[in-house]
């Protein structure tokens, strides 16, 4: 393990700004967007930015979205950004594109951590997890992924998309590391990912060719031939951190998952005991 003065090499931004103007998870929370959902009482996007600063390996978070007015309604944001080390950009009109303006205002050298407000079970270890692996994989970028049956054994009857390659299937984990200024080539193909986003099938049609879809559609191709052939399709060298923990793949997509992680808090703080 790296000393914290080592480790401590990342920004990360976080990608905040609803999809839409009737996000129905603020809807139901009664909330200005999404990301200010108190999940057990505290805004999603703070329990992110928490977990962020308990990490050692980032010395630098910055907030892409929500919009500078929603902010200015919640006192916890207003102190938050307040702080030196958050800071605030105005969001896109979609994640990846924010994502690329962000990573564009980024120096070349300095590797970046890219994930989202709604990342409500975020903590301390993943982080850690993700970027040491990612830190020490000699890859351009790397992506997040949690075997689907490790989601379903800690979240049974949860619904969760699943790219089916054999050895998985594997849920993406909302945690990308953009290692080198190569990586950050890869703005054009996300947005492609974000379209389809729920029609993996569509994705790895684009990405792969002919051979590589009819691989995937008999369950023959592997996590790491996918990820080598999409790095020689997209030039630029492409790597997976396969996750241990199953909150790694819960994001808050919907009603259903809001309330999904609501009960985990609760049982989690049941199982501290008074005073600790």
């Amino acid at each position: 393990m790296k000393s914290t003065s080592e480790a401590k090499q990342f920004t990360a931004l976080v990608l905040a700004a609803d999809r839409g103007s009737a996000d129905p998870v603020a809807a139901m929370a009664g909330t200005s967007c999404k990301a200010l959902v108190p999940v057990a009482g505290v805004p999603m996007v703070c329990r992110v930015v928490g977990a962020l600063q308990d990490s050692e390996w980032i010395d630098r978070i910055v907030l892409v979205g929500p919009a500078q007015n929603l902010l200015a309604q919640d006192a916890s944001m207003t102190q938050l950004l307040d702080s030196a080390s958050v800071g605030w950009l105005e969001p896109a009109n979609s994640p990846s594109v924010s994502a690329a303006q962000a990573l564009a205002l980024q120096p070349a050298d300095r590797p970046v951590l890219v994930t989202t407000a709604d990342h409500a079970l975020l903590c301390r270890e993943m982080v850690d997890y993700f970027l040491q692996h990612a830190a020490s994989g000699g890859h351009d970028f790397v992506v997040a992924v949690t075997p689907l049956d490790t989601v379903l054994a800690r979240f049974p009857g949860t619904r969760r998309t699943g790219i089916r390659l054999r050895g998985g299937p594997y849920c993406g984990s909302n945690l990308f590391a953009f290692m080198t200024e190569d990586a950050r080539r890869l703005a054009s193909f996300w947005q492609r990912v974000e379209q389809d986003r729920k029609n993996p099938r569509r994705v790895i049609a684009g990405a792969l060719g002919f051979t590589g879809v009819l691989r995937y559609l008999m369950g023959r191709l592997t996590l790491e031939q996918a990820l080598q052939q999409l790095s020689s399709k997209l030039g630029v060298s492409i790597g997976a951190v396969i996750m241990p923990f199953a909150e790694a793949a819960i994001d808050v997509d919907s009603p259903l998952d809001y309330q999904m992680v609501e009960r985990f808090h609760a049982q989690k703080n049941q199982s501290i005991p008074s005073g600790s």
